[in-house]
């Protein structure tokens, strides 16, 4: 795939121009969009950009990373700290993200969202007010292997690193997750299925595939 060089400004005002007009795919009243990527390729920040971009141009939206959603630490690290099938398929409270954060933007629904749940440094309750989300506000969700799981998103950008570039820039302490990001690779393909894909192996020059529609 052919990528074309952009800045990290000007992505963030792509994307968001393009957000403007997402309509969501269950005839709700909020898009929900996913920035996909390993925690050493930073989709938050982008996420953020984004939610910048689109509060200069009157459209609210709500940042949120799922790294506010993670299991309580008894059950995520049950099979030890660093055991890479719970990393992959059990540390994400999955059924938080759909009570408290997607459930409340389905049709119908209140627009009520909780921006995180935990505090995956200290294992408390963060204790979060809710957030209403007007009609027509953007869910710009943040975090690692997001889509595998089957989240309603209606556009999904996923940020990628080249192998290498993830193990140079992963601190050697979470080396052992690396596994995990292999294994979504081949059994999801998250650069080949994201609507938008951005590399990132040097964070000062991006990257991006300059689609933004679902076309493949």
């Amino acid at each position: 795939m052919r990528l074309e060089a952009i800045t990290w400004e000007r992505l963030g005002d792509l994307l968001a121009e393009r957000l403007l007009d997402l309509e969501p795919g269950d005839g709700g009243s909020w898009p929900r969009v996913a920035f996909d990527g390993a925690p050493a390729a930073r989709p938050g920040d982008l996420a953020g950009r984004v939610a910048e971009a689109l509060r200069v141009r009157g459209r609210p939206s709500l940042v949120v990373g799922a790294e506010g959603f993670l299991r309580p630490a008894s059950l995520r690290l049950e099979h030890g700290h660093r055991d890479v099938d719970s990393y992959y398929d059990g540390w994400l409270d999955t059924g938080a993200l759909w009570r408290e954060v997607f459930g409340p933007l389905e049709p119908g629904g209140d627009g009520r969202v909780l921006p995180d749940l935990r505090d995956p440094a200290t294992d408390r309750a963060t204790r979060s007010s809710y957030v209403r989300l007007p009609p027509g506000g953007l869910l710009l969700l943040h975090g690692p292997l997001l889509l595998r799981h089957w989240f309603p998103f209606d556009l999904t950008v996923h940020v990628l690193l080249s192998a290498g570039a993830l193990r140079r820039r992963t601190p050697e302490a979470e080396h052992w997750t690396l596994p995990a990001f292999e294994r979504y690779e081949t059994e999801t393909d998250p650069a080949g299925t994201a609507d938008v894909l951005v590399r990132a192996d040097d964070p000062r020059h991006p990257a991006w595939s300059g689609r933004t529609t679902g076309e493949r």
